[in-house]
């Protein structure tokens, strides 16, 4: 697969889907969000990187560290550990599901939404999508020994969830104003994403970085290495929100 490709059609979705020209973008330093607040900064987009998780948390550290290679406009919002369990006990009764990742996703971009609106920002683009299409999950690891097969049953599988979990998530984020936004997780680049080879996505069951194309459009576009080749370290878990929540339950 060609990079000039896949660049294009990453841009074409973020065409597609992004209608107002301000706008912030979940921002946690990782390759994903940092390609894709490239690509919009590129585009012409005023872009606000917004970061939320824990005091101390990796993810606030790790996006303050990349930011000081990409300069953007960046605003940090802390969770507060006194207000979280009323609010994880709200959310949860909002959309109305045990499944944890779905909860924990929820409630980081609560604060997402929160933290755009108080700086007068109505519209979130997030790299969602990633992950499912690249083999960004450990899962892959075990799919890719029974061969690619498995490897597209589980994507579908991952695909499903996670755009019936953006609607959910949308849902909590209706409070303040906001919406979230997944261009990669639009129909045409779903389409496009799964022709690309799997080995250019995962090489076999101990590939522990993964995403390689993507990485590689990373580096090519300027995002740094220090980004560009970070192992994937979910939200939940770089926010601190797992943690917590498996804490208040």
């Amino acid at each position: 697969m060609n990079l000039g490709v896949l660049l294009e059609k990453i841009k074409s979705a973020i065409t597609q889907t992004v209608p107002s020209k301000k706008i912030g973008i979940a921002f946690s330093g990782g390759v994903d969000s940092t390609l894709i607040a490239k690509l919009c900064n590129i585009m012409n987009y005023d872009v606000t990187l917004l970061t939320i998780g824990f005091a101390d948390s990796h993810d606030i550290k790790f996006a303050k560290q990349v930011n000081e290679f990409l300069k953007l406009p960046h605003h940090v919002l802390e969770i507060n550990p006194d207000e979280f369990d009323s609010i994880s006990k709200k959310i949860n009764t909002t959309i109305n599901t045990d499944n944890l990742s779905w909860n924990e996703n929820s409630i980081a971009f609560y604060h997402v939404s929160k933290l755009a609106q108080s700086l007068g920002l109505d519209m979130v683009v997030t790299a969602n999508g990633i992950d499912e299409l690249f083999c960004g999950y450990n899962g892959y690891r075990d799919a890719i020994k029974q061969g690619n097969d498995a490897v597209m049953v589980l994507m579908d599988a991952k695909l499903d969830n996670e755009i019936n979990m953006m609607r959910a998530i949308n849902q909590i984020c209706f409070e303040f104003g906001v919406k979230i936004v997944q261009p990669l997780l639009s129909e045409d680049f779903i389409k496009f994403a799964k022709t690309i080879p799997i080995d250019q996505k995962i090489t076999d069951e101990n590939d522990l970085q993964r995403k390689h194309i993507i990485r590689k459009l990373a580096i090519e576009v300027g995002v740094p290495d220090l980004s560009a080749n970070a192992r994937k370290k979910a939200l939940q878990y770089g926010s601190m929100i797992h943690k917590a929540l498996l804490k208040s339950r």
